[in-house]
């Protein structure tokens, strides 16, 4: 952290994580608003140029109302039906130029067709989980993490001519991106482990809801961008913007603070002291790194497969809600498709704030040791699951008042964000020097409600009132049952498989390291720091006051 520059390296750091894990969203959800531009539409759901087949569908009482109804439709289809006086994609182009068909109106894909192609993104995602946090550990997680993200968005890039060529090539991309887009997540928590101390890991995680930020911007970006030019666009987008972030994260991100070569010296020096590195130590890790994960103690241990139903719960609910949202409210709401992008992103806004402000709470409990770590991180797997569940029971029960089922669907999915501050970062807690391979466990579990779920609910159908109050009852039971085992047995002491047991014994474990540097680090680190340049810090917080350099 150079002091012309204002900025610590680990708030750089957390920047560019937060819009990487918005370009691995991006990725994964680019398809699902381009398919409604892509397909040919049917007229079958429109009486004239107004929707009737939805649940919860009552005839106009006057003329104003039906106008009204007929204004927003007859736009709303005409957004996606006409390519007149818009950007001719260069894809277009290739195929006038070749003098083959240009599916202006649009593809005849099935039903059936249509889930195969936005399902087939997790078919393999599982399978990449775990190696992500080996890769980390053994290549680095900026080369893993950056490589992941770039090579999805070059694969954007070929998405429209697939789509042209035969929708079973468009699978298969898909199927890839997801199976390369896997390591990213696991690969992150690997870094977190070497670049956060434990009092501020709960602020950093909160990085990972940049996925909500992608989410919440992206849709009605991607609606823009569909309306002012054509579909084939938002995937050249995905292509330019994932390489711009990729130069930045090339450029700015190294894999420890030894490794950057423009850090303050007084950061590096807080950094390892907060986690107990010393030459002494860092020799002990390199050791530790050359032997074998200890699989049969992590796949044994309580603590992680706690964190693992936490886990399992709280992707239910967001998968289910971010995946069905627009369907509910079209199906059950009537709602047009520009009103569904919109209120089904503005719930994953408020889901990253409330991270947001949950993480610094959270720390605060920490650092001012008003509550133990492990009560931290189950008050905020209760928030993220059973009060979440709560919502979404509300949400069951909401039926045809649509001002009652956006307010809770947008709660529910709000309450998610404390996932941040307890079963995220409980993995890094329990291991630090694990902490990328136990995400990728847990990932390669969890992710299985982004595939069976809504399998679930094609089973169960969702057209009707009674048919989503199953499909939400379902959910909220499982959020509930997933928060109430969290908040009795969740541990995130750290655990004894984190060390080595022929060093322990002889040098201690880098866990009591780490706790030593904590009590002594915070305040002796910046003492110089703030000589130099100057910050405040009041000396009455001793050691709990961390300068919010790294504050986003």
């Amino acid at each position: 952290m150079a002091k012309e520059e204002g900025i610590s390296a680990r708030s750089t750091l957390w920047y560019l994580v937060f819009v990487g894990f918005a370009v691995n969203y991006m990725i994964r959800i680019n398809t699902n608003i381009t398919i409604v531009a892509m397909i040919k539409q049917s007229d079958t759901e429109f009486v004239g140029e107004v929707k009737v087949d939805y649940a919860c569908y009552v005839p106009a009482g006057n003329g104003s109302t039906m106008a009204e109804l007929t204004t927003t439709h007859q736009e709303s289809r005409s957004l996606l039906r006409s390519r007149e006086g818009r950007i001719i994609s260069p894809e277009q182009l290739l195929l006038a130029f070749l003098n083959l068909d240009p599916q202006k109106d649009g593809f005849e894909w099935n039903d059936y067709q249509q889930g195969l192609i936005l399902g087939a993104f997790y078919w393999l995602h599982w399978i990449t989980q775990i190696p992500g946090g080996i890769l980390a550990r053994r290549y680095g997680t900026k080369l893993v993490f950056g490589a992941s993200n770039v090579i999805g968005c070059w694969m954007c890039v070929l998405m429209p001519i697939a789509s042209y060529w035969d929708y079973r090539v468009l699978v298969v991309l898909r199927v890839l991106q997801g199976l390369i887009c896997g390591l990213a997540w696991p690969a992150m928590h690997h870094m977190a482990g070497q670049w956060i101390p434990p009092n501020e890991r709960s602020k950093f995680v909160t990085a990972y809801l940049g996925s909500s930020v992608g989410v919440a911007l992206n849709f009605p970006l991607f609606g823009y961008i569909i309306s002012w030019t054509s579909w084939e666009y938002v995937f050249h987008f995905c292509g330019i913007f994932g390489t711009v972030w990729y130069v930045a994260w090339l450029y700015f991100v190294y894999d420890s603070p030894a490794e950057h070569p423009r850090i303050h010296p007084n950061e590096r020096k807080y950094i390892e002291s907060s986690l107990g590195i010393t030459e002494h130590s860092a020799g002990r890790r390199e050791h530790q790194d050359e032997q074998r994960t200890p699989w049969k103690q992590i796949i044994l241990s309580k603590a992680m497969w706690m964190t693992v139903i936490a886990q399992w719960g709280g992707i239910w609910g967001l998968f289910t809600l971010m995946t069905q949202a627009p369907t509910y409210f079209n199906n059950v709401h009537g709602w047009n498709i520009e009103m569904t992008g919109l209120l089904s992103g503005i719930p994953h806004l408020c889901r990253m704030l409330f991270a947001y402000v949950f993480s610094i709470v959270g720390d605060h409990l920490l650092k001012h040791e008003l509550m133990s770590r492990t009560g931290v991180r189950k008050m905020g797997g209760t928030l993220c699951c059973v009060v979440n569940g709560i919502f979404v029971f509300v949400l069951a029960c909401s039926g045809c008042n649509s001002l009652m089922a956006t307010i809770f669907l947008t709660l529910a999915t709000t309450v998610h964000g404390a996932v941040s501050t307890g079963p995220l970062a409980n993995l890094v807690d329990m291991s630090p020097r694990y902490a990328g391979i136990l995400l990728g466990f847990s990932g390669m579990i969890t992710v299985v409600p982004g595939f069976v779920s809504p399998i679930i609910v094609g089973m169960l159908g969702n057209h009707t009132v009674e048919q989503w109050r199953i499909i939400f009852l379902i959910t909220s039971g499982t959020l509930i049952i997933c928060g109430l085992l969290y908040m009795a047995f969740a541990d995130s002491t750290q655990q004894a498989w984190n060390s080595c047991d022929d060093l322990s014994s002889t040098s201690g474990s880098i866990h009591e390291d780490e706790l030593k540097g904590l009590k002594t680090s915070d305040l002796e680190a910046y003492r110089d720091e703030s000589k130099e340049e100057k910050l405040e810090v009041d000396p009455k917080v001793g050691d709990t006051d961390t300068v919010r350099l790294s504050s986003v």
